[in-house]
């Protein structure tokens, strides 16, 4: 081994663990740039729809906000760009906040319609805005896709979800 002078040791010695500090530094600002366990979960909610019976809906949260499914009933009309058909029935899916003020309308099962309470939105099973009423426009559709025969995972955008969303933009 070659003759090391103290200057030369030291020099090596602050190399490597300026070295050591920066790898450290590097990994820390890593860790700070990918999201957070609690994000990453809070995309994906499972809702398993198999002992829904017709006309229930059935209240759930993605993302913090909600989100209703309804089964729809037999002979119920159905709207491409906005029902889906899971197994032998079809459903209807929608983020249940008002278009117009962000309010969060409430089920009126004798009218079969969404109302708003606040300014007299109205929307109808399928989340349609009614026409006469202040919500600019239908409830939007949190993206999902099917699992097996009866799960939802609301964040997937599956095949339905683009079929709907293409029919919509039809």
């Amino acid at each position: 081994m070659a003759d090391v002078k103290r200057r030369d040791f030291l020099g090596m010695t602050l190399g490597g663990v300026a070295g050591v500090g920066a790898i450290a530094a590097l990994v820390a600002m890593k860790k700070t740039w990918d999201p957070l366990p609690s994000v990453v979960s809070a995309g994906f909610t499972t809702v398993d729809v198999g002992g829904m019976q017709e006309g229930e809906i059935r209240d759930t949260q993605w993302r913090g906000k909600p989100v209703y499914i309804m089964k729809k009933k037999v002979g119920e009309k159905i709207l491409p760009a906005r029902d889906f058909k899971l197994g032998d029935a079809h459903y209807s899916i929608g983020i249940k906040i008002c278009t117009h003020l962000g309010c969060i309308p409430n089920w009126k099962a004798n009218e079969e319609i969404f109302h708003c309470p606040c300014h007299g939105g109205q929307f109808t099973s399928n989340g349609v805005n009614v026409a006469g009423t202040p919500p600019p426009r239908p409830f939007d559709m949190p993206p999902f896709a099917i699992k097996g025969e009866t799960t939802l995972i609301l964040g997937e955008s599956g095949k339905e979800y683009e079929a709907m969303m293409a029919s919509a933009n039809a």
